[in-house]
Formats: structure tokens, C-alpha cells, sequence
């Protein structure tokens, strides 16, 4: 665990060094009008695909050079436990006949991610200027808000296995939440968002950058790298039983998918 610490420090460090030292660079006016428009700016949306959930987001760029783009990014998304998993009773309940939804055993909270990062694009490849493919590295950090949503299941009565409600895990409900056979399914999404708690906390990526005709208009690319969450304690997403345990890190591979466009 303190060598987790120490590794999200120095990532941190690194990105943010990076960017600091940047220096500010004109766009170079092309020698050869025919090989395309500089343009100064450019607007992304980001499809990202984790190791342990998804993430949607927007970015704004500033071309600085030919071959290095600084831009700020907002993202949405979700992080999920190495340990939980999909299941479902599939039994209709002999009140209502309503089959049950899948459901996660042992899950106490959804962990939903707002992400506001700094980062830059550096292209090593000739390629940029002929509207081949360029191929750079990106590399971001910034803050991470963590919010946590509790995880509802509908529930048995202990009378009345005919009658379910909806409960979230506490004290008082821990039997009935943790016993498989009390348990008729998950409940709706949008329960609980009375009470939804904040966990602050940073992000760093670092990862490899395709882009498809990096200074045409409209952009399109693709990138794969490491990216690590970590929060100021534990992110209680799942009951710590039978062995299963809460963290403040999540370290993931990633695959990003970029749409936008450049003026």
C-alpha cells in the first residue's frame, strides 16, 4: 500500500512537471499551402473504456506546434470493484409475478467519478503534416471527485417472503442485506440519491496517441495507456466480508476513443 502511494505521487509529479514546463509556441504558418490549414483550437468527446468501467467526456484544445496540443478535460464515469459481480435469482415473486432484476451481492455504494484534468498531446510522427496517421504520446493529471451513491436491493419481509422493500445496507438491515435468500433483486438506479456523499481525491494518465489526420478538421483518434484514480480514504463500494476488501487506489488500463473538431 505505501508503495501504491508513492507510485500515484510520483505520476502525479511527472504529468504535472510536463505541462508547467511547457513554453509557449505560436502554431508555425504551413511552407506548402497545399498540405492543409493550421487551425488553433479543437473540441473532443472522449468514449473511454477501463479495466473497471467507462467514462464520457469533452476536452478543448490549444494547437501550440505542429506537434503538441494542451488541452483541459472534464469526464463522468464510473469505478467499479476488482470483486463484484452480476447475479440474479431469476424467480418470480408469487405476489406480483414480477421477476427479479440482476443484482451485485456485498455492493454498498456505486462510485460515480467527475474528473477535471490538464494534459498535452505530443506527436512524433511526420505524418501529422500529410494527414497520415500521428502517432505521440498524452499525458494528464488533475482532481477527482468521487461520489458515492448507495447500492439499494429489494428485500423480503421476514413474515412475508410475498412482500419485498427497498433497503440499503446499514447497521439494522446488514442480516437481511448479506443473506442471499432474503434478497429478491437489485432496485431501481435512482434510489438513493438522497443519500449521495462526496469523496475528493486526483487522477494521472499517460498513454500512447493515434491520430488520424492530426490537423484536419475534424479530429479522430485513438489511445491506449495506464491511468490511476486515488481518493483521501477507502471507497466503501463493497461490504468487507469473506474476505473482500475496500480501497483508496484503482489502477486501470484504459482504450480512448476521440470524435471532434478543429477551427
Amino acid at each position: 500500500m505505501r508503495i501504491d502511494k508513492y507510485l500515484l505521487f510520483f505520476l502525479v509529479f511527472v504529468c504535472a512537471s510536463a505541462l508547467s514546463a511547457q513554453e509557449t509556441i505560436q502554431p508555425k504558418q504551413l511552407e506548402d499551402p497545399s498540405k492543409g490549414i493550421v487551425y488553433n483550437q479543437e473540441f473532443a468527446m472522449n468514449f473511454r473504456m477501463h479495466t473497471r468501467g467507462l467514462g464520457f467526456g469533452i476536452s478543448m484544445g490549444k494547437l501550440q506546434t505542429y506537434y503538441r496540443t494542451k488541452y483541459w478535460l472534464f469526464e463522468l464515469g464510473e469505478l467499479k470493484h476488482s470483486q463484484e459481480y452480476k447475479q440474479r435469482q431469476d424467480t418470480p415473486s408469487s405476489f406480483n409475478n414480477r421477476v427479479s432484476k440482476a443484482f451485485k451481492y456485498g455492493k454498498q455504494n456505486n462510485l460515480i467519478v467527475a474528473r477535471l484534468g490538464m494534459g498535452a498531446k505530443r506527436y512524433f510522427s511526420e505524418k501529422a503534416k500529410h494527414k497520415g496517421v500521428a502517432v505521440g504520446i498524452s499525458y494528464e493529471a488533475g482532481a477527482t471527485l468521487g461520489i458515492l451513491k448507495p447500492y439499494y436491493l429489494e428485500l423480503s419481509y421476514s413474515d412475508n417472503n410475498n412482500l419485498t422493500y427497498s433497503a440499503r445496507y446499514t447497521e439494522n438491515t446488514a442480516e437481511s442485506f448479506l443473506d442471499i435468500n432474503d434478497i429478491h433483486g437489485g432496485s431501481a438506479w435512482t434510489k438513493g440519491l438522497n443519500h449521495i456523499s462526496l469523496l475528493p481525491g486526483a487522477h494521472a494518465r499517460f498513454s500512447v496517441h493515434f491520430d488520424w489526420g492530426a490537423f484536419d478538421e475534424y479530429l479522430k483518434s485513438f489511445e491506449g495507456g495506464i491511468m490511476v484514480d486515488a481518493f483521501v480514504r477507502e471507497a466503501p463500494i463493497m461490504v468487507e466480508i469473506n474476505g473482500v476488501e475496500n480501497n483508496f487506489l484503482f489502477l486501470n488500463l484504459f482504450l480512448n476513443l476521440q470524435f471532434g473538431k478543429r477551427w
